[in-house]
This record gives structure tokens, sequence and C-alpha cells, in this order.
């Protein structure tokens, strides 16, 4: 298997491949040929590297992988049913177009259940929890002066993840799991707007503050407000990138 290929999941700290090896449901296959591929894929798509509306040509990616198009064919219907690509009948697969009106839903109910989490965390993190929590905004911090979008975005990925884990709902956690890895392509979108990972950070640092201040009405507040900003930069964003939020 090529090097490029191995980037895959490796190639990301271990909260964020432990996320999207999740969300794509192949935590458990993450050195298969199917499972490398699907990772692979699905970063490119993500972190903006293929555009909405791309062309995904199945013998182009079996040579980048250096398989056969089997697994490449089964990798882009793991891909189609987590709403990454598209599969039209007689037509090349291509990546997915997600529709304005579907990603206010998303946003808006995320706005929520990041406000439930956020309150749960406020009211029951202990002082290592919190360390920890420390710790991502620090990375996430070094991530942002170094200029590294992409990495300031999967640290924004491990601190919900850690998030989610210290508020112990399972259930909120499956709810928001449930919405699919198509928003970390909304969130990396969002935060690779100007100025945007600044911003965040300063959000972030915020949020920890109120977590330890106890206050969860504050914290719910703060992550709603969160994430209706981000959907504000996704629908500000200019050029290609729009295509993202485009009506069908």
């Amino acid at each position: 298997m090529s090097t490029e290929s191995e980037r895959s999941l490796a190639g990301l700290a271990p909260a964020g491949a432990a996320v999207l090896g999740r969300l794509l449901g192949v935590d458990d296959r993450a050195d298969s040929r199917v499972g490398v591929i699907v990772a692979e894929v699905a970063r490119d798509i993500i972190e903006g590297r293929l555009a909405p509306g791309a062309d995904l040509n199945s013998v182009e990616l079996a040579k980048r992988f250096e398989s056969s198009r089997t697994p490449v064919r089964e990798a882009l219907m793991v891909l189609e049913k987590e709403g990454l690509v598209t599969i039209p009948a007689r037509r090349r697969p291509r990546v997915a177009v997600l529709e304005l009106a579907r990603v206010e839903e998303v946003y808006r109910l995320r706005g929520e259940l990041y406000a439930m989490v956020s309150e749960r965390v406020a009211e029951r993190a202990d002082a290592a929890q919190l360390a920890a929590l420390d710790d991502v905004v620090a990375r996430m911090d070094a991530s942002v002066r170094a200029g590294d979008v992409t990495g300031s975005f999967w640290h924004n990925v491990t601190f919900h993840e850690r998030a989610g884990d210290v508020a112990g709902d399972l259930t909120l956690k499956r709810t928001l799991d449930s919405l699919g890895v198509a928003v970390l392509r909304l969130r990396h979108h969002s935060l690779s707007q100007p100025g945007r990972p600044e911003l965040s950070l300063q959000d972030h640092r915020r949020l920890v503050r109120a977590y330890r201040e106890r206050d969860a009405r504050l914290a719910g507040a703060l992550s709603r407000s969160i994430v209706i900003s981000a959907l504000g930069a996704i629908k500000a964003a200019p050029g290609p990138l729009a295509l993202v939020v485009a009506d069908a």
C-alpha cells in the first residue's frame, strides 16, 4: 500500500482518528484496504482537497491506492451512505453538494445539542477533565499561531469529542453522531474562512472558563453561539466553496 494511503487515520491525533473512524464505521478495520480508502477520501473531502461536485474516478482511485476497483467501489458506497458522495445511475460518482436548507437545520440542531453537552460539562467536570480540555485549547492555540487551519480544526473536533465524554450522556452523544460525518466537512469549511480560527480559539477559551466557574447557563449559551456563528460563516463564504451550501 502506498505511503500516501497510509496517511488516512494515522495522520490524525488519536481523538480525531477515533471520531472519524467511528463516524465512518471503519474504526474496526482502519488497516483494511477498504477502510484506508474510505478514511483517506473522506479526509480529502472534509479538508477541502476534493470540492463539492468533483468527479471521483474509480480507475484513478484504484491506481492511487494500488488496489483493484472492487474495494474502491465498496469504499465509495460507504461514503455515499455517510453523505459525502453521491453515486448517480450510469454516471461517475461525485463529491456530494449539500443544500442550504439542510445545512441550516443541522446546525441549529447541533447548537442545541452542544448547549446541552456544555451545561452537563459545567456541572460535572473534575479538575483532571478540565485540564485535559485546557490542553486541547493550548494545541489549538499553537495551530492557530502556525497558520495551520486543518490542525486547528482537528483539535476543535478533539475538544468537542472530549467534552461529550465528560458530559457522560450516551444518548446525547449518539444523537450528535447521527448527524453524520458530513458535518465535519462543514466545520472545516467554516474554520477555513478568514479570521475564523482566531475567533474559534477565543470562543473555546471562554467556554473552558465557564466550565471552571461552573456556569452551566453561560456554557450552554456560548456553545450555541459558537455553532450559529459557524453557520453564519458558511453562508457568507465567497467563491467555489459556497457550493457546499448551494440549493440543489
